[in-house]
């Protein structure tokens, strides 16, 4: 049986369930008369659609990275208004089963990256780890003059120079991840000279013998900002996960902080504390 007759069929079990008695079509005020009950259809409708392609995702029948139907085929297999398809889609998105790509359509989450706070590693060791295939791409490097917020994490003083490297990564080829990398140029001379598309953890190790110490992270969901959107390619203000690492080295040197702006359904973070 094909995707769409698998909709189709599912589709009429769901409606059968949600509306057991005749079903008039809405008529110019939005009301739909269910017997002889007028009443607002908008609210069932998203639940059962909702229901509905939950249904299918958890049997496998719309699998890890497939692409839905468009919307407009959406909305004619259920029945039902773009308006209240659009609602629906939203939903399950906000809940990390589906995931919209701007120019492209929606298509089915992933299983979520497992993040570790307190297992040393970096984002293609981690992602290698479990079996998945990492790429990064570098958006821009350069040395600037370095904001407050920046001085703050870095306990630089006023007027002080970061290099900033700004970095898009992907697991399985999907965009998942923006990164701003502010470094004290005063442990990195020429690092601007490497190709930064390589894991800086291990660049770091090779060419400065500057190894992580002591790292702590500052976590808050956000709505993406403009250079995040832009490089996860996601609407301005997406729902995203602000992580902030401000990272020592092996000597208790402060030496760079990470902003990483993750899509929401990417990730999972855990952290495992021993006895105090």
């Amino acid at each position: 049986m094909s995707r769409n007759s698998h909709l189709v069929c599912l589709r009429s079990r769901a409606l059968k369930r949600a509306f057991p008695l005749q079903i008039v079509p809405p008529n110019r005020t939005g009301l739909v008369q269910i017997g002889n009950v007028m009443r607002q259809d908008v609210p069932r409708a998203v639940t059962t659609i909702c229901h509905a392609l939950q249904e299918q995702i958890e049997h496998g029948l719309l699998p890890p990275g497939s692409k839905l139907p468009a919307e407009r085929k959406l909305s004619e297999v259920f029945d039902t208004t773009r308006i209240t398809l659009r609602e629906a889609l939203v939903q399950l998105e906000a809940q990390g089963l589906i995931y919209r790509e701007e120019r492209r359509g929606w298509f089915i989450s992933p299983p979520r990256l497992a993040y570790d706070l307190m297992r040393r590693s970096h984002f293609h060791a981690m992602v290698e780890a479990q079996g998945r295939v990492p790429a990064t791409q570098v958006i821009s490097a350069r040395l600037q003059p370095a904001s407050a917020a920046i001085c703050g994490l870095l306990q630089l003083p006023a007027l002080s120079s970061v290099i900033q490297i700004c970095r898009a990564r992907r697991i399985d080829e999907r965009l998942v991840l923006y990164v701003e990398h502010y470094l004290n140029p005063e442990f990195f001379p020429q690092i601007l000279d490497f190709d930064l598309n390589q894991s800086l953890t291990e660049l770091y190790a090779r060419h400065y013998d500057i190894r992580y110490g002591q790292v702590r992270f500052e976590m808050v969901p956000t709505a993406l900002p403009v250079e995040a959107a832009a490089a996860l390619k996601v609407s301005i203000g997406s729902p995203g996960l602000r992580i902030a690492r401000v990272n020592h080295d092996q000597r208790g040197r402060l030496i760079d902080c990470d902003l990483e702006y993750w899509r929401h359904d990417a990730i999972h973070v855990s952290a495992v504390v021993g006895e105090l």
